[in-house]
């Protein structure tokens, strides 16, 4: 197990696919520990989607390290009874299930309050448990498109184009964890244990920041923009001699140092780019300007230059490159897991740096399905205690 700010922490994990167990990985990263509960003889449906590495799913896998799992069925009596156990020595129970079904199961917030009175209650659905959309079913590519941000994305005249990563599913997970940080806080200060009501949809709107802003101030729903930034000018991947690079200049001094840098001091004069305003309006036009003086060179010769000018820019990096990336490595972010079965993957680290916690380069492996389970059903937390 990994040591961190939450070790001796006890979460009971019901979440299943992404945006639950994402919520509970970063968890486990943390230090807490978490007994994953799985269906008997299918567990979470992540386990059969791929890729796969010797039959095993890797995505499955890249979710769940640092978990312990137990299969129970919870309409079982038996097992209902087990689970109880476990929710009676919890601190958390986190699941994501389609609002509605916890109630079925007779696992509703005030039937679980009135018994487990510390325990806080993180529930993670598509709509939320309040609303006329409360029990609709729902997975990451729906929330992106009711949610507005797939109108925001791609190029203009483009089809409707998803986010490159499940921003519906990871949204909600990165908000379930940050509402358990505050609501750990509070039951230390006043012993009260509540409800989390996390709502992918309602990330989503959260996440739209400049979008709503820019439709209050105007009036008009905004449209996807390409990589262009919808109001700073210029801030955009510009084309160069052999590929494109990501230039930012956020501000006017920024504007005239990358005039001067890219060899058009005259540009920072024109009248049509003084200000950032301007430059809004005149986008296509200084993107021209621009693009006249960087396919002279090559992408790195002109990362070269304009960061030497301190000017913000990078690179568009695939999956490989960032993973071989120098400062991606120095901070730990590509760590190893070993699986007896799969071997040793590469995996995503956690951003989070703690500055009194290590950041192990490994980290432990995803569960096999049960694999705690006989331990577990005998002595709940106990069996897998730090």
């Amino acid at each position: 197990m990994t040591a961190g700010p939450y070790s001796g922490l006890k979460v009971v994990d019901l979440t299943r696919v992404l945006a639950g167990p994402y919520c509970t990985m970063m968890l486990a990263d943390l230090g807490a520990t978490v007994i994953k509960v799985e269906a008997p003889g299918t567990g979470d449906d992540a386990r059969h989607i791929g890729p796969f590495i010797k039959k095993k799913s890797a995505y499955f896998m890249s979710l769940n390290r640092g978990k312990h799992s137990v299969a129970l069925d919870l309409k079982a009596p038996a097992d209902r009874e087990i689970f109880e156990r476990l929710l009676g020595e919890a601190d958390l129970l986190v699941e994501n299930y389609r609002g509605g079904t916890m109630e079925k199961l007779g696992y509703d917030w005030p039937a679980l309050h009135a018994r487990f009175t510390r325990l806080i209650y993180v529930a993670v659905s598509g709509f939320g448990h309040t609303g006329p959309y409360k029990n609709k079913p729902a997975y990451d590519m729906v929330v992106q498109g009711m949610g507005g941000v797939m109108s925001l994305t791609g190029h203009p005249g483009s089809p409707p184009t998803r986010v490159g990563t499940s921003i519906g599913d990871l949204g909600a997970g990165l908000f379930a964890l940050s509402g358990i940080g505050a609501a750990l806080y509070h039951r230390e200060r006043t012993r009260e244990a509540q409800k989390l009501d996390i709502a992918m949809l309602d990330c989503q709107v959260a996440l739209l920041e400049n979008a709503i802003a820019r439709y209050v101030a105007t009036g008009q729903s905004p449209g996807p923009l390409g990589s262009r930034h919808p109001s700073i000018t210029p801030f955009a991947a510009f084309a160069t001699g052999d590929k494109p690079i990501i230039i930012a200049a956020g501000n006017n001094q920024l504007f005239v140092r990358l005039c001067e840098a890219i060899g058009c001091p005259v540009l920072a004069n024109d009248e049509r780019f003084k200000s950032n305003e301007l430059r809004n309006q005149s986008h296509a036009a200084l993107t021209a300007e621009m693009e006249a003086a960087l396919k002279k060179r090559s992408a790195r010769d002109w990362l070269t230059i304009i960061e030497a000018a301190g000017i913000p820019c990078g690179p568009i990096n695939n999956v490989e490159q960032v993973l071989a990336d120098t400062h991606v490595i120095s901070r730990n972010m590509v760590v190893t897991m070993h699986d007896d079965e799969a071997g040793t993957l590469k995996l995503a680290g956690n951003p989070i740096k703690l500055s009194t916690f290590a950041d192990p380069a490994t980290r432990p492996p995803a569960p096999k399905l049960d694999e705690s389970g006989p331990e577990i059903r005998a002595k709940g937390f106990a069996a897998i205690a730090q």
